[in-house]
């Protein structure tokens, strides 16, 4: 009987250092996640104020030109009135409600591209920085 005893003992302190070794590992992943998270919602506002704010910036400035060209109906400014329709388009069509689309990145691209070959026709030098500098991730 006294060896079971002792037996029972040593189980007992093995499945509490097991059962420990599982709550921390529990504790652990629960705070990871946590600090995961926190992370991944930073970034994410973070990146999706910096996308915010180029689109924003990009349209208030096509609007802006829409507004100051809109009398000038000669052939040359119908060229730059129909750029900047599209470029409105494109940003009204811009899905920034869903951070789940997939083609994200690819869309903001053709904008900036858009952007880009707006500011020319306009004769515009066009120098957005916020945009164009990476962020990148790092814990």
């Amino acid at each position: 009987a006294m060896a079971a005893a002792g037996s029972d003992m040593f189980d007992e302190i093995v499945m509490a250092e097991d059962r420990f070794h599982g709550e921390g590992y529990q504790e652990g992943y629960a705070e990871g996640s946590h600090v995961g998270v926190v992370e991944g919602r930073r970034y994410g506002s973070l990146h999706g104020a910096k996308v915010g704010s180029e689109i924003g910036c990009y349209l208030g400035f096509a609007l802006t030109w829409q507004c100051l060209l809109q009398n000038c109906t000669d052939e040359k400014n119908g060229k730059k009135i129909r750029a900047l329709d599209s470029l409105i388009g494109m940003i009204q069509k811009f899905p920034y409600e869903d951070p789940t689309y997939d083609k994200l990145q690819e869309d903001l691209e053709k904008i900036r591209g858009k952007f880009k070959q707006v500011c020319s026709m306009l004769n515009i030098q066009c120098d957005f920085r916020m945009g164009t500098e990476r962020s990148s991730l790092t814990f």
